[in-house]
């Protein structure tokens, strides 16, 4: 009886001490705003959420298992301020998903993940794929998230570096619907720079789509500068199209007093599969910190399709213009 009582004790000490090791967080983003948009064939006002953000719930966890290993976990819901309603009806966790282990020799994450494009977004776009400057209205993200993605990362001395793998799960053919990608990137002092790279398979598996960039940002002190240039090539996802494709991102940050920030970019699409389908988008955006979590924001783009170019118009050819005001809060 008495070993039995000190075997419980021992267990109950343990199974204490492991729970003290462990942690969840509850996190989130909350960002509501009016725009403006003038599309070249309607013009409409509206109420709009995630602008400067995405609005979000996420919860997270790390639990110490010794050894130099942790386990970890991340679950993220994207929903609509403006409406109350799921970011993706289909997902309720439709940001991430995933689950994995950490040691001193790197980490390992099952699960739906960023791809290398949006992981390093910080890195090359001075908006930060927010407000109207957001990169990926001309940058192709293929999604920015993929889905049964297995990933490898290691960071160390300013290094960083991801390896993806991503299963179709196309019955009897492992190739179909695949992704493969992965990035390398280096940080220490004023720069930060990185290269990407992702193929993915198409379900038929008659073709892929790849996408490369290089891009990084440089440190003055009172300014951030920043450069991108992409390619893409391959077919367009969903359809027989070839694609062929460069992308090139100028912008900067600066200071505004203690507390603004102006943030501009330039983007130029050049599209070799196409003729006259070029796009061009200039943007101009302020962030003012009321405090380390809540910002006021406000931005103005304009985004010119040539003849041939549909990009976020109904009419080949015509210009987008956006302003938007917003409040973001994070907690």
């Amino acid at each position: 009886m008495k070993n039995r009582l000190i075997a419980l004790a021992i267990l109950g000490s343990a199974a204490g001490a492991a729970q003290a090791q462990s942690n969840v967080t509850i996190y989130g983003v909350v960002d509501a705003g009016i725009s403006h948009e003038n599309n070249g064939s309607t013009s409409v006002t509206r109420l709009d959420s995630g602008i400067l953000n995405s609005s979000r719930l996420g919860f997270k966890g790390l639990e110490d298992l010794g050894g130099g290993m942790a386990a970890l976990f991340q679950i993220e819901s994207g929903f609509s301020v403006d409406s109350g309603a799921q970011a993706d009806a289909a997902k309720f966790f439709n940001r991430q998903s995933f689950v994995g282990l950490s040691s001193s020799f790197g980490t390992v994450r099952m699960g739906r993940q960023v791809n290398p494009v949006y992981a390093n977004n910080a890195t090359f776009d001075p908006f930060k794929i927010g407000m109207v400057g957001d990169s990926s209205r001309l940058i192709s993200f293929n999604g920015s998230r993929t889905d049964n993605l297995l990933t490898y990362s290691y960071a160390a001395n300013g290094f960083r570096s991801e390896l993806q793998y991503g299963f179709g799960e196309v019955a009897g053919n492992t190739a179909a619907n695949r992704t493969v990608a992965g990035y390398l990137g280096y940080q220490q002092g004023p720069v930060d720079v990185v290269v990407t790279h992702q193929n993915i398979r198409n379900a038929g598996d008659t073709g892929s789509t790849e996408m490369t960039l290089l891009g990084g940002n440089y440190h003055f002190g009172w300014a951030r500068l920043y450069a991108a240039y992409a390619k893409e090539k391959g077919v367009i996802l969903g359809t027989t199209g070839k694609l062929n494709q460069r992308d090139l991102l100028l912008g900067l940050t600066a200071s505004a007093g203690d507390t603004g920030t102006i943030v501009f970019s330039y983007i130029r699409k050049t599209d070799k599969a196409l003729a006259n389908a070029d796009a061009t988008q200039i943007a101009v955006g302020y962030i003012y910190d009321l405090s380390k979590r809540t910002a006021l924001y406000t931005s103005y783009g304009q985004l010119r399709n040539d003849g041939a170019a549909k990009y976020k118009v109904a009419t080949a050819g015509a210009t987008d213009k956006v302003f938007d005001v917003g409040v973001r809060h994070f907690f």
